[in-house]
């Protein structure tokens, strides 16, 4: 076993996989089926899949940064120097993958965003994290439906390198309040992340809070958004505002999910839990559903075991799977050939297997890790150690 791989919570690599899976599930497998419903692989996995992304890339810069015992001093600083590193790397490569034809709506970009946007919260305790996801939570997209309406409206492209020849309070606006994923409503996942990071993952109590509580969060959720849609009368309000949403009817689109935001016509858009519309009920439900992945893979994966090997081997390696997935889509493998979802969870997950086996760290992790070590411990050297008696090391 290769020292990089005994430094892995498995659970959290597990869970990673399961995101990836998602997320290219959303990729592939068409939302409607030929009857016009959505379809199942959809339903499961639209908006879930990237939120449990972003919740574990919060938990990952808390275990970046000393986890239960976060580092302080020179060590914080170095690391929040990595984490803007590894933002502008992310930027990097979802510029590039930006420029292919995929059809996918690369994060990686906005991932930057949320890193940067994460840096001065490394050091806060658990308990404020957690009060900050709520907040956030709540009121990020009230805040985002009063500014809207007076903001460009949203480009719908993938960020390229030209996405920033636009002037810049309107690419900077999309990134964070109208895009695809909107960093300021986003970066609840990022503290609801960052602050599960900072408890004892090896705590079975906390497995079993994470998994109850996040199966409450999301039902709940859900199940409020239902009750105020219809027999609240809201649906009807929205049908009004909206006969329909990018060719859909609203009850369909709301199902399938939108693009990162609803309409502003009415505040009866933010009792909606559809994916992809960052609203209070969509992130709480989504909140929800990710923390009970990570509980249920707590529970259940306390050790490697041989079954969740394929899971916990693209989870370990998931930007570089990422990277593929949408490389494959833009050539060899495009969401057109027969069986498309069942080869790209084959190649992902047998490459995975394989480099995790006989290599270790995957190739862009193993990048982002040196550039952004090289670079911070260059803007933060470590002090040369000193003898107990004053007198000098190296002597």
């Amino acid at each position: 076993m290769s020292r990089w791989t005994q430094h892995r919570v498995v659970a959290v690599d597990a869970a990673r996989g399961v995101a990836l899976l998602g997320m290219m599930a959303v990729h592939v497998v068409p939302a409607l089926r030929p009857d016009g419903s959505v379809a199942p692989a959809y339903l499961a996995a639209a908006g879930r899949s990237s939120a449990l992304f972003a919740v574990l890339a919060g938990l990952g810069l808390a275990l970046l940064s000393g986890g239960s015992r976060p580092v302080q001093g020179r060590a914080m600083a170095r690391v929040r120097v990595a984490v803007l590193v590894r933002a502008a790397l992310l930027v990097a490569i979802g510029l590039g993958l930006g420029v292919l034809d995929s059809g996918v709506a690369v994060i990686l970009v906005y991932y930057g965003v949320f890193f940067v946007l994460a840096v001065p919260f490394l050091g806060l305790r658990p308990s404020t994290l957690a009060w900050l996801a709520a907040g956030t939570a709540l009121l990020a997209p009230v805040l985002s439906h009063l500014a809207r309406p007076s903001l460009a409206p949203p480009s719908y492209v993938v960020p390229a390198p030209d996405f920033f020849r636009q002037p810049w309070p309107d690419w900077l606006t999309e990134l964070t309040l109208t895009g695809y994923y909107p960093a300021v409503p986003w970066m609840a996942y990022l503290f609801t992340g960052l602050a599960i990071g900072r408890l004892v993952l090896t705590d079975r109590r906390l497995a079993g809070r994470l998994l109850a509580g996040g199966l409450a969060l999301a039902v709940g959720a859900r199940a409020l958004s239902a009750l105020l849609l219809g027999p609240g009368g809201g649906l009807a309000v929205l049908q009004a505002d909206q006969p329909d949403l990018f060719g859909l009817p609203v009850a369909t689109a709301l199902q399938a999910g939108l693009f990162g935001t609803t309409p502003t016509g009415t505040w009866w858009w933010l009792a909606v839990a559809a994916p992809h519309t960052a609203t209070p009920l969509d992130l709480a439900a989504t909140i929800g559903s990710s923390l009970a992945v990570l509980g249920l893979f707590l529970l259940v994966l306390p050790h490697p075991a041989w079954w969740a090997e394929p899971l916990v081997a693209m989870g370990g390696m998931t930007l570089t799977l990422y990277t593929l997935h949408v490389l494959l889509l833009s050539g060899p493998l495009p969401a057109t050939v027969p069986l498309a979802y069942l080869w790209h969870v084959l190649v992902v997950a047998a490459l995975a297997v394989l480099w995790r086996r006989f290599v270790g760290q995957g190739p862009l992790e193993w990048l982002t890790q040196q550039v952004s070590r090289a670079m911070s411990t260059a803007v933060v050297p470590v002090p040369a150690p000193v003898a107990s008696d004053g007198a000098d090391p190296s002597r």
